[in-house]
């Protein structure tokens, strides 16, 4: 039986230790702990913010579906400073280790974590998904999740006022733009009709970003001249600069 380290005065609140003095020494304590493998996926299942945090960092690989599924399951619905642990951790070892991509199979949390509110998690996700894009199963399912966020975030957009908040707007355009990030990946995943209807609203959108990203796509697909004769002509620099790398 493992016994997790230490949990001694733990919020079960937070997941942190009851103030911060405990909070530090634990966490220092544990980066010059050596854990053994089992030790630290135990931790990944069981552990508070630290310890999940620190075992993320620490783990040297996987060697199972009950390892894959300890460190996966932590890419979302928990503290920031866990699942950007954990990202980086995902696209390490499926960097070096080709069959750890097969049991890392959970296209529906990869999809949810490409739109987390932290960039740098989603620059992690989304390219640990195209290392993952030729495992059996996965592209399919998790284009379709991208397809309902793409969906659900231009559906916002188009009700979007201008008196709503900027934030609640902001929300909507960063969602689009790692989800169009993933499209130049999994563009073929898409049917062209959804594809060219998707492009056509985001190639409109008023944030260049959004444009600039659209455009990016369009270079890939090379489907659809109309609307990159839009963007060639666009207002601004860097939208039409994706043309002219060319």
């Amino acid at each position: 039986m493992i016994i997790l380290y230490n949990n001694r005065d733990k919020d079960l609140n937070t997941g942190f230790y009851a103030n911060l003095d405990v909070n530090f020494y634990e966490a220092c304590e544990m980066c010059d702990k050596e854990f053994s493998h089992a030790e630290l996926v135990e931790m990944l299942k069981e552990g508070n913010i630290p310890q999940k945090q620190i075992a993320a960092l620490k783990l040297d690989g996987i060697s199972s579906a009950y390892d894959a599924k300890a460190l996966v399951s932590n890419l979302t619905g928990c503290d920031g400073k866990i699942r950007e642990a954990v990202a980086l951790k995902i696209y390490q070892i499926l960097a070096k280790d080709d069959s750890a991509k097969k049991l890392m199979n959970f296209p529906e949390i990869f999809a949810d974590a490409t739109i987390d509110i932290n960039a740098n998690i989603c620059r992690l996700v989304v390219d640990s998904a195209f290392l993952m894009k030729d495992v059996p199963g996965f592209a399919l399912k998790y284009t379709e999740k991208i397809k309902q966020f793409i969906s659900e975030a231009l559906n916002e957009l188009d009700r979007f006022i201008f008196r709503d908040k900027k934030y609640v707007i902001n929300k909507q355009l960063f969602k689009l733009y790692w989800c169009l990030e993933t499209l130049k990946n999994y563009y073929m995943y898409v049917d062209d009709k959804f594809l060219f209807a998707t492009l056509r609203k985001c190639a409109a959108q008023n944030e260049y970003t959004i444009r600039e990203k659209t455009a990016q796509v369009l270079l890939k697909v090379s489907k659809f001249p109309e609307l990159e004769e839009k963007l060639m002509k666009d207002e601004n620099y860097y939208v039409r600069a994706v043309f002219n790398r060319l």
